[in-house]
């Protein structure tokens, strides 16, 4: 959608509307026009007093595995929809992205303590793997029916705790196109009491793990050189550029926590705006950053022989279609209609290539001009509406504290009361 950003408001949401064939209460939602209201969300969370809104962009130029996306990312932060479109358009000149994902496999884990011999207990529950698979595998579950559920048992040993010998327990639970945190947790349940008799111990916790590192999702992609260059650096100078910012990511974890938040800038606002949990994807992002024992970058960057670009990202993504908010919302219902994926782990792989954009608009700012020179003009607009400019001020006063380099709430306040003196 070439200069989609200059159109209007209106003439955006209509864009977008037509592409997904959305009714008129769908793009009521998306507005903010109608939508999630106050009796809604008393149903949705204790002590309810009202709604909070959230801006909602569309982030455009995703080519992912041959299709076309348009978008839908909730986020307050100014840069980042734009920035994952830029990134786009430079990946789709390279063939687009090509993402994947496992099956929904999420871990359910059981706690059993007040055993003798961990080890013994481990062995006792593997040789009765099948009883516990059943008794986790409730027919009347909607997920069992639709040829999900528990896949498989493994048991980890403890000994020498503060607690004295304990076993952990990991529940494979298959969730098809759900989150899946209250099915696992409901087969968990299912499972203990077999689980105290086989072990002979006492279950305690019964809760799945967020470190869902059997359900990751994956992107790669490839940027030609030349769309690289800029007016003072080679496309291929741009890309090395890159590379060198991706490797301190890689060897400091300092530098790590700032670039994987820029990774979860992307993925956290399609998450919000589909109605799923951005928390549990950020706990289990973080978790797996740090499986090797030491906090890393969660992206690879390096240059092919021809000087082009490369870039991967692999990430836990624990996302659904059905269940919870996704269904109950009205504006993450319509999104994800605007969408158009078809499953929870076609949504898990249009994030993590929302994922591997963000990351690569970020370091190519930081590499090249800084990130703040394209940030200011954003931060600007902020700065204007907080002092209170409305409609055509709004440019007004942003041109001219782009012009002072002046970017201050307080310059955009004398600003406003001149323009009102006027």
């Amino acid at each position: 959608m070439p200069a989609f950003y200059q159109r209007s408001l209106d003439e955006r949401l209509a864009a977008v509307a037509d592409w997904a064939e959305l009714d008129a209460e769908e793009r009521a939602a998306l507005s903010g026009a109608a939508g999630l209201d106050a009796a809604q969300a008393d149903h949705m969370i204790e002590n309810a007093i009202g709604v909070y809104a959230l801006p909602l962009g569309i982030a455009t130029n995703f080519l992912i595995n041959g299709r076309d996306y348009l978008v839908p990312m909730a986020i307050e932060e100014p840069s980042v929809v734009a920035a994952c479109s830029y990134a786009a358009k430079l990946i789709r000149a390279g063939g687009g992205f090509q993402a994947g994902s496992d099956e929904p496999i999420m871990i359910g884990q059981l706690q059993v303590l007040d055993i003798p011999d961990a080890q013994a207990a481990a062995q006792r529950v593997l040789a009765e793997r099948e009883r516990l698979l059943a008794a986790a595998n409730d027919p009347t579950s909607s997920i069992v029916r639709r040829g999900g559920g528990a896949r498989d048992i493994t048991a980890r040993p403890f000994s020498n705790t503060p607690l004295g010998e304990m076993l952990v327990v990991h529940l494979y639970y298959d969730v098809r196109d759900a989150m899946g945190a209250n099915a696992v947790n409901t087969a968990c349940e299912q499972v203990a009491p077999l689980l105290a008799e086989i072990s002979g111990g006492r279950v305690h916790l019964r809760i799945l793990s967020n470190l869902t590192d059997q359900r990751k999702a994956w992107a790669t992609c490839r940027v030609p050189a030349a769309e690289l260059a800029t007016q003072t650096l080679t496309g291929a100078q741009v890309a090395r550029a890159v590379v060198e910012a991706a490797v301190f990511a890689e060897l400091d974890p300092y530098r790590a926590a700032t670039h994987n938040k820029g990774i979860m800038n992307g993925m956290d606002a399609v998450c919000i705006a589909t109605g799923n949990d951005w928390r549990a994807l950020e706990a289990g992002a973080h978790a797996y950053a740090a499986r090797n024992g030491r906090y890393t970058s969660l992206t690879r960057w390096w240059q092919a022989e021809n000087g082009d670009l490369c870039g991967e990202l692999r990430v836990p993504l624990a996302v659904g279609t059905v269940g919870g908010a996704t269904r109950v919302h009205p504006a993450a219902k319509a999104a994800l209609k605007l969408l158009g994926v078809q499953s929870a782990r076609e949504l898990a792989e249009v994030m993590v290539c929302v994922g591997l954009a963000q990351n690569l608009a970020a370091i190519r700012a930081l590499a090249t001009e800084g990130i703040q020179r394209g940030h200011m003009s954003l931060h600007a607009r902020q700065m204007a509406l907080a002092a209170g400019a409305t409609g055509d001020q709004v440019a007004q006063i942003v041109a001219q504290l782009l012009a002072e380099g002046n970017i201050r709430l307080e310059r955009a306040k004398q600003l406003v009361e001149a323009l009102k003196g006027a």
